[in-house]
């Protein structure tokens, strides 16, 4: 059994490339699907945020898992093979489940020690667990990713005064705005970077209203916050009023196309924090359109500032992979220790039963024969199983416990059944 990450992330991958490669809700479940369709992949997740699209598998054979990923996502964006190479991370076995404590612990965010990305992560695995699309293999890593993100934060101040994306972009907004007394600003949908923004906006006195294609969800997000509510269905109306919009919803097309717009004498500020893009490019000298990639700036000196904090972190994690693996081992060794003391007991039993058939033994003395017979075998069998545990901590303990799996010929071993005896 292997792990092989296929990541796309803002390190690498341009947003328009990000972009071809965005799934909703529904093309997940599909992905997910012609995902598992390879006989080499047997558990998937897919990370999909503003930042990254990554594909999480457990897999028999990274080699065919690898080609399966990448002709699926050569037909989904119409692109090369190169191309889109050239745009990812492979990560395989331990530099999988490094980059998932990485990502899980916000070190690989754009914007080190964002709270968000968390929460994200933990979404995607829920997605995909509850519509059978991962168990245990993965279950495995991510709960050790999530408790050593949560080490990394009690270890640290990697996520003091804490960040966002969305943050971020409010930062951004008012180093371009400058003044920004007596501005209205739109917030487009509900989600987690909306409210970000929104609390931000209006805790810096900003007229803020709020909109999303269900109405209930604008008036609850709105009543929450102390907002005003704004109707989705004017929408076209509301660009050409608004000094302001942050736009970030999971529409998988556009939502303001360069149709909408009409030439205004003041200038409007629009942050697009969507992924595909809510926005349209526009023309218009008076429209300043920000996307979640042109926050560089800002993130550099996020991460010029954190960088103590993620040497720790980087420690940290690597202290946990390493015991991932250790526990990994532990767990493949242990079912194969108990079926040697199973054997050994049938063994025990079968030898008692053959000398009391024998006659050598009078029969009222058969359980101690049994009791001495497997005590010997235990004793036996001590020191060796105690040697089968410590090899769990060397490199090739798995090739260590596929051999004794091979010699017992488990039927729950991973051999396969070409190399089992007859």
């Amino acid at each position: 059994m292997h792990y092989l990450t296929v990541s796309f992330s803002y390190k690498h991958a341009p947003l328009e490339i990000r972009e071809k490669l965005s799934y909703d809700d529904e093309d997940k479940k599909g992905c997910l699907k012609r995902l598992l369709q390879s006989s080499s992949i047997n558990e998937a997740v897919i990370l999909n945020t503003c930042n990254r699209i990554e594909f999480i598998t457990s897999c028999a054979d990274i080699d065919e898992a690898k080609e399966h990923i990448f002709t699926m996502l050569e037909l989904k964006t119409r692109m090369l093979r190169e191309e889109l190479e050239k745009y990812s991370d492979i990560f395989d076995d331990s530099t999988a489940i490094h980059h998932l404590f990485a990502v899980a612990s916000s070190i690989d965010s754009m914007v080190v020690g964002e709270t968000q990305i968390a929460g994200q992560l933990k979404d995607a695995f829920r997605f995909a667990y509850e519509n059978g699309f991962c168990s245990k293999k993965i279950s495995r890593a991510m709960s050790h990713a999530f408790k050593c993100a949560a080490k990394v934060r009690a270890s640290t101040d990697i996520s003091s005064r804490p960040v966002s994306v969305a943050s971020v972009a409010i930062k951004m907004m008012k180093d371009i705005v400058g003044d920004i007394s007596g501005k209205k600003a739109l917030i487009i949908g509900v989600g987690e970077m909306s409210e970000i923004s929104a609390k931000h906006l209006i805790d810096d006195g900003i007229e803020t209203y709020i909109t999303n294609r269900t109405h209930q969800k604008a008036e609850i997000l709105a009543k929450d916050l102390g907002a005003k509510v704004f109707p989705f269905g004017e929408l076209e109306k509301g660009v050409n009023e608004f000094d302001i919009i942050f736009s970030a919803t999971s529409s998988s097309m556009p939502i303001i196309t360069e149709e909408m717009v009409e030439k205004k004498d003041f200038k409007r500020f629009w942050f697009d924090l969507a992924i595909p893009r809510d926005i349209e490019n526009i023309d218009d000298e008076n429209i300043v359109i920000t996307v979640i990639d042109d926050l560089q700036k800002i993130v550099e000196k996020n991460i010029e500032e954190r960088k103590q904090f993620v040497r720790q972190a980087q420690s940290i994690i690597g202290r946990g992979v390493v015991e991932f693996f250790e526990w990994l081992d532990a767990l493949n060794v242990e079912p194969v220790i108990k079926e040697i003391y199973l054997k050994a007991q049938k063994a025990a039993e079968d030898e008692a039963k053959r000398v009391l058939k024998k006659g050598f033994i009078p029969k009222e003395y058969e359980e101690s024969v049994k009791k001495l017979a497997y005590q010997s075998i235990k004793r036996f069998l001590h020191d060796m199983t105690k040697q089968m545990r410590e090899a769990t901590h060397e490199a090739k303990s798995d090739t260590t416990t596929g051999a004794l799996q091979y010699i017992l010929n488990s039927k729950n071993d991973n051999i396969p059944d070409k190399y089992k005896k007859d």
